[in-house]
């Protein structure tokens, strides 16, 4: 079985296409699952769309799952269709954002961090690229924080893009190693699903996480999972064949997929 669960589209503000245009890649490219994960809206926010080019209005997010759940009958013959959604984690409104999706059909849910202390991964690169040695320090155990929390929150099904962080430090294992080793163990406590994620291999910064992260999850009994990050329908399933291969060579024989918010077992 082959599957893809991170896809965006236009609701977002930074992708382009249809929901139903990612359908019909991932079907053409010959996978048998693909999930439509798009950015949550700011819930905590009052103004309805506060970030029209980060993630969709509030007041878009029940059309979004209507769409999906529409699309995912219509297409049910030729692909399965998973409904899912990519969620900043924001500790202090985590109960909000929690309390929203046990309204819907949700399959996962993705939590990524996307902002921390106040700076925007990767909207806000310059800013990164600033700062010295002792405020990147400081940086590292804000983000991996987070990424504890997150995973400790039982709201998040999957944690994506775990080291995004990594393009900010010229020794990123060296200078992350602890902390990323003390995350994995957190993410194997709670048990979470790592997403391996795609998009970085455009850019020629490879997958995230990168091989070392991967090692150190497989150590410690981490789930992982397949996401491309497409936000363009030609990029859905790209780098499937390659991801699946550097997985056997770590040591993997499954990944995990969701239904129903409940891990399948996919063997390799």
């Amino acid at each position: 079985m082959t599957f893809d669960l991170h896809t965006h589209h236009r609701r977002c503000g930074h992708a382009a296409g249809d929901i139903e245009e990612y359908i019909r890649a991932a079907a053409d490219f010959g996978l048998t699952a693909i999930g439509i994960s798009d950015h949550s809206p700011y819930f905590a926010a009052s103004e309805d769309h506060p970030a029209p080019g980060l993630a969709m209005a509030a007041s878009e997010f029940p059309r979004y799952i209507e769409e999906i759940v529409r699309l995912k009958k219509k297409y049910e013959d030729r692909i399965e269709v998973l409904v899912g959604v990519e969620s900043d984690f924001f500790p202090e409104h985590v109960g909000k954002y929690d309390q929203i999706y046990r309204q819907y059909p949700l399959d996962y849910i993705i939590g990524s961090i996307h902002v921390t202390n106040g700076k925007h991964v990767s909207q806000n690169m310059h800013i990164w690229y600033e700062l010295d040695e002792e405020q990147l320090e400081r940086e590292r155990d804000i983000y991996f924080g987070l990424l504890q929390q997150a995973a400790k929150s039982g709201v998040f099904h999957i944690i994506g893009h775990m080291d995004l962080v990594r393009r900010y430090y010229r020794d990123f294992m060296g200078t992350c190693g602890a902390l990323v080793e003390q995350t994995v163990k957190v993410f194997a406590e709670t048990g979470v699903t790592m997403e391996i994620n795609t998009s970085g291999i455009m850019r020629s910064e490879g997958t995230n996480p990168c091989l070392e992260v991967l090692e150190l999850a497989h150590r410690y009994g981490v789930p992982v999972t397949f996401g491309s990050d497409a936000h363009k329908p030609v990029r859905v399933g790209e780098h499937w064949e390659e991801v699946m291969r550097m997985l056997k060579e770590i040591g993997y024989r499954e990944l995990q997929m969701f239904r129903g918010r409940q891990p399948v077992r996919i063997p390799i």
